[in-house]
């Protein structure tokens, strides 16, 4: 794993107040950036001789509730001339999910970050098309989210019929 330790370190090196975190995984390393450099370390990644992470494969957000900060996102860099990963995830607050859009680094974050400014309402500054992709344009709430209020019925059963019954006008005709 000596390669990845030489990005680890040059990322390190690099921006030294932006990486909060180094963890490995079965092999996987993520690095936790922070939000107001994410756009410059993507640029970084995929500028720098070396490291040449010129492909994004995956944007993965997650709603961590009730824990702060709330919202993670991890974007998985790939580079193709050295056949190697790496991941980069950042944490956004619960009151303020704010990142930069990635697409003017990696075209490819262009549907990806719609998906979650969709589900999870995190906001992308500087995304060139800032639309629901997923739920029509009148769809209130972001489903994705822990605290997302979830729609049943009552199960109509012989003790509770009258009950229910009184809630479901079509269901007596």
């Amino acid at each position: 794993m000596p390669e990845l330790d030489s990005v680890v370190n040059a990322l390190k090196s690099a921006f030294p107040d932006a990486i909060e975190d180094v963890q490995v995984f079965r092999g996987d390393t993520t690095v936790i950036v922070s939000r107001e450099r994410l756009l410059d370390i993507c640029r970084y990644c995929r500028d720098t001789e070396g490291l040449e992470y010129d492909f994004l494969s995956d944007v993965a957000g997650v709603d961590y509730y009730p824990a702060e900060p709330r919202f993670g996102l991890a974007y998985s860099l790939y580079s193709m001339n050295r056949n190697a990963s790496l991941r980069l995830k950042l944490m956004l607050p619960g009151e303020d999910p704010v990142v930069d859009s990635v697409t003017p680094v990696y075209p490819a974050a262009n549907w990806q970050e719609r998906e979650y400014l969709d589900l999870l309402g995190i906001t992308f500054t500087g995304h060139p098309d800032p639309r629901r992709i997923l739920l029509p344009d009148d769809w209130e709430g972001h489903p994705l989210r822990k605290d997302y209020p979830l729609g049943y019925e009552t199960v109509q059963f012989s003790f509770n019929y009258d009950e229910i019954a009184k809630h479901k006008p079509l269901a007596q005709k």
